[in-house]
């Protein structure tokens, strides 16, 4: 039985007709502010780098850090 623990990071924007569009990264560096990520926000919003059925992205809604731990609870038996 084994514990497994990841990290995403999640940039949820606004697309232009209201949506939220999100986009997660994994293992983001432990140092990682939240003007570095503001930062990249912009720039992908000013260089319109994704286009989604909603849209362009206008603005930004969310920016977290995800942390889980799963246990693995069963192993399945060795035949």
């Amino acid at each position: 039985m084994a514990s497994v623990t990841k990290k995403v990071l999640r940039m949820t924007f606004n697309s232009m007709q209201g949506s939220a569009v999100s986009f997660t990264l994994p293992e983001p560096q432990v140092d990682l502010t939240a003007a570095a990520i503001e930062a990249v926000m912009d720039q992908i919003i000013a260089k319109n780098i994704f286009i989604t059925t909603g849209g362009t992205l206008v603005s930004k809604r969310d920016i977290k850090i995800i942390d889980t731990t799963t246990d693995d609870l069963y192993e399945a038996p060795v035949a």
